[in-house]
């Protein structure tokens, strides 16, 4: 795993990041773009995706196979809100076609996890397609379904779709603690 910073993240936008979510979206992952994915478009929300990580609002990983070709990212967005700086969202978890079920998700998804908690998050959130590969992963990392929404996001094709909302609890703060 390695932990991008804007520069790096510029670098392989147009390229590996792009073609990352070009093949994730074509392949029917729901990740908030409908299909075919342009890969200008898709390198055009990774340049975005720097700007929110030079300011510290989220954070990527990514993993890389032979010629470093990037085979999947995950970010994680912290809390903006003065009442949610406890917490941070998943948003995103991409695993290439060719690298999935070989337990890449499962380390990306580890990563973010233990940097939120050594970044004192207690709380993650995420939301995925309903009956999705990707509620087996989230389950068997611990996750818990908070509850699903009918008609909540497009797939890739267009078609409405149900999403199910999941938490997973990294610790507590004291009762008398307060969020600053």
């Amino acid at each position: 795993m390695e932990r991008l910073p804007a520069a790096r993240i510029r670098e392989h936008a147009a390229d590996g990041l792009a073609a990352l979510l070009v093949d994730a979206v074509d392949g029917g992952a729901s990740l908030g773009f409908l299909a075919p994915l342009d890969p200008a478009e898709a390198a055009g929300w990774w340049l975005a995706v720097a700007e929110e990580t030079e300011r510290g609002a989220r954070t990527v990983w990514t993993a890389h196979g032979p010629g470093d070709v990037v085979l999947g990212a995950v970010t994680l967005v912290r809390g903006d809100k003065a009442n949610g700086r406890h917490r941070g969202e998943i948003a995103r978890l991409i695993v290439h076609r060719a690298a999935r079920g070989q337990g890449l998700g499962g380390r990306l998804l580890a990563a973010a996890e233990e940097h939120a908690a050594g970044e004192g998050l207690t709380l993650l959130v995420l939301d995925t397609q309903t009956d999705s590969p990707a509620e087996r992963l989230y389950r068997r990392a611990g996750w818990t379904a908070a509850g699903t929404i009918p008609d909540f996001a497009a797939d890739p094709v267009g078609t409405l779709r149900p999403t199910t909302l999941y938490y997973k609890q990294l610790g507590t703060l004291p009762r008398d603690a307060r969020i600053m």
